[in-house]
């Protein structure tokens, strides 16, 4: 109704016009933020194990994305069922070659250590021990996006309110940004000099670009990333060390930011051989994945 109002307003009427073009802002935005503190965020540590009898590796993405299809022979993927991905297998590879080329379900080959325990936070001293790392771009276009100017039609704004001014730009797709919220509203209640510096001039969110030296999409592309500060987090290249040659890394992220984005689904690059401390990455696959492969053994 406000649109059909404006343009029948003449032409010489220009303030009015502008007017009611900032009333039709507002209003868009508000419905927007409404519809965001609607949302239901979901704890992955906590929700009940799919028992589908299915590989770990598809009852974690069926979970993880419940609008998923799974093709009858339990080989492909889909999302409207128009199009459908093939998973492939989990192939006996070595690293370098899964982090250039994998299949769906290589994307699996490495386990996540969930927790924020030392034999959690040692795992990424093995060389090119990355889980995470490993995207199927065909895996990311169905799920996501396929162009740069969808995925901004889809992005909103999260505040790291009571932390710090700061905020990002995240995909409001499949509740990305309602499971970033409910992330930093966890540690909200236990403010610090320490977690408030993790919050402070964060790196950025969704930013459509490809990795350094590599023709593949980063993960901030999609807006499903996060870099907080990346003073206290610390990258891998800026270190000076050799590829599948890296070694301890002082990182000053505090662990109760670790669980926290776990909790809601996001992968820590923190936990990486080839370290990206300051990275955050919407994973809820890998974190059930995790679960499920600590509950069958």
């Amino acid at each position: 109704m406000l649109l059909a109002i404006f343009l029948a307003i003449p032409g010489p009427l220009f303030m009015l016009r502008a007017f009611l073009v900032l009333c039709i802002a507002t209003c868009c935005w508000q419905i927007a933020a409404a519809h965001a503190e609607a949302c239901s965020a979901i704890d992955f540590m906590a929700m009940p194990l799919p028992q589908t009898g299915h590989p770990p590796e598809i009852e974690a993405l069926l979970a993880a994305y419940p609008d998923l299809l799974l093709s009858a022979d339990g080989t492909a993927i889909s999302v409207e069922g128009s199009s459908w991905l093939p998973l492939g297998t989990r192939r006996e590879i070595r690293a370098q070659q899964a982090l250039v080329a994998p299949t769906p379900m290589d994307q699996f080959l490495q386990t996540y250590p969930l927790g924020t325990a030392p034999v959690a936070m040692q795992q990424r001293k093995a060389p090119f021990f990355d889980p995470g790392r490993f995207r199927n771009g065909r895996f990311f276009a169905l799920l996501w996006f396929t162009s740069e100017a969808v995925a901004r039609e889809s992005l909103v704004r999260v505040d790291f309110a009571g932390l710090s001014e700061a905020a990002v730009m995240v995909t409001a797709r499949r509740g990305v940004a309602c499971q970033l919220r409910a992330a930093v509203a966890r540690l909200e209640g236990r403010p610090s000099e320490v977690l408030t510096a993790a919050f402070h001039a964060p790196g950025g969110g969704f930013n459509w670009r490809r990795i350094g030296g590599t023709d593949r999409l980063s993960a901030h592309s999609y807006g499903i990333a996060v870099d907080l500060n990346a003073e206290l987090g610390g990258y891998w290249r800026w270190s000076g060390a050799e590829e599948g040659q890296v070694g301890a890394y002082d990182t000053r992220i505090p662990l109760q930011v670790v669980d926290a984005f776990e909790t809601y689904g996001f992968i820590w690059g923190g936990k990486w051989h080839h370290f990206d401390g300051m990275h955050f990455e919407y994973r809820p696959e890998l974190i059930l994945h995790a679960r499920i492969a600590a509950n069958m053994r």
